[in-house]
């Protein structure tokens, strides 16, 4: 909870700094256009207001997020932090639009710009500012892993190229007598929407869900598979509730010598150490037991490993069991995302096994790998 705590205190600090330094660059920048009836200047002063504002919606986001969870939402609020993203994405397109626009109609009705020494220092220093800002915001985006940051950063940094890119046609002007800012505004301004664009669609993918950070996934059952008892872990589902605050379920592949008691420590010291080393709760750790005592069944098993795996899309096969008994069969695979029709191949599988053992009634569940970074995580042979 501190480290939590310290998080929003940097990203509220960092934001604050945002907004004091936009809103004295935008009421220089008025009036130094309005002045020279620039449109440029002017679009820039108008962006600075926008980042000021954007700062606050982190500032908003950043507060609402780190509300406690309650009945209502007992995962918390993180995910308000993507949403604040998605609305600072949404005002940098707008920004972007309207400056194209602007831009526009000053390219049909061109007016005569003034440019001023003054106003050309004050742009040009502006241009520095933002840059340090620029980078400043986005490089402690990526420190406490804030989309907001980040987006704020990204943005900051793309105001620095609109501002020198006025100082540009400023330098053309002067010299050649030719005025460019009104051409250079709309390239830039469809700069702008790019990006306002691409962030937005990074914020909305983040709030649809997408597949864990392959380190993480990986580390994760690292530190699972480190207990002497576990022989496999397999799928590992991690649920995105804020940056860097997961919760999930994984299933071990234990030994059929374990009691129920040695089972239930085992499980409680797995998720203590998750815990403890990734800040993830695993809120449910299933239990596969494999047969260490039939040879017959261990011999079907590596069988079944085999024919299962002939099929290029199934990155792994675990929580085989098998009652001579009962002539059942039953096992999990996973099938790579990557496979066009997963159905068919699931299908196809087990058409497979059901040939080479006609005898047996198959019970076979098919599995995805949300990373799609399989290793082998098993001791034993599957």
């Amino acid at each position: 909870m501190d480290e939590r705590n310290e998080r929003n205190r940097i990203i509220i600090r960092t934001s604050i700094i945002g907004i004091l330094a936009n809103v004295f660059l935008a009421g220089f920048k008025a009036v130094i256009g309005l002045m020279s009836a620039s449109v440029a200047i002017l679009m820039d002063a108008v962006n600075n207001l926008s980042d000021a504002a954007s700062s606050v919606i982190t500032i908003v986001g950043t507060k609402l997020a780190g509300k406690e969870a309650d009945k209502k939402h007992p995962f918390g609020y993180g995910r308000i932090e993507y949403l604040s993203a998605m609305v600072i994405s949404i005002l940098v397109l707008y920004a972007g639009i309207t400056a194209f626009v602007e831009s526009v109609k000053k390219i049909v009705t061109p007016d005569v710009p003034d440019y001023s020494t003054i106003g050309l220092i004050i742009v040009a220093v502006a241009v520095v500012v933002k840059i340090v800002l620029g980078l400043y915001v986005k490089s402690t985006g990526n420190k406490v892993n804030s989309d907001s940051l980040k987006a704020s950063g990204a943005d900051a940094l793309m105001d620095s190229v609109i501002s020198a890119s006025t100082l540009v046609a400023a330098g053309i002007y002067l010299l050649f007598d030719v005025s460019t800012e009104a051409w250079l505004g709309a390239i830039i301004s469809l700069v702008i929407i790019k990006s306002g664009i691409d962030m937005l669609r990074e914020t909305l993918s983040k709030i649809l869900g997408e597949s864990v950070d392959p380190g993480l996934a990986r580390d994760i059952r690292n530190t699972v598979n480190s207990f002497s008892e576990i022989s496999g872990v397999y799928d590992l589902v991690l649920h995105d509730y804020g940056p860097d605050f997961y919760n999930g379920s994984v299933h071990i592949e234990v030994p059929d010598t374990l009691s129920a008691d040695d089972v239930d420590k085992l499980l409680r010291k797995v998720q203590i150490q998750v815990y403890e080393k990734h800040n993830v709760v695993l809120t449910a750790v299933g239990v596969y037991a494999y047969n260490t005592k039939d040879p017959e069944v261990i011999k079907t098993r590596d069988h079944v490993s085999k024919l299962v795996k002939e099929n290029p899309h199934i990155l792994q096969m675990h929580g085989f069991n098998m009652d001579q008994k009962e002539m059942t069969m039953r096992f999990d695979i996973v099938v790579s995302l990557d496979a066009r029709d997963r159905l068919a191949v699931y299908s196809e599988v087990c058409e497979k096994v059901e040939a080479a053992y006609p005898e047996y009634t198959l019970q076979v569940a098919m599995d995805t790998d949300y990373s799609e970074q399989y290793e082998s995580f098993s001791v034993i042979t599957p």
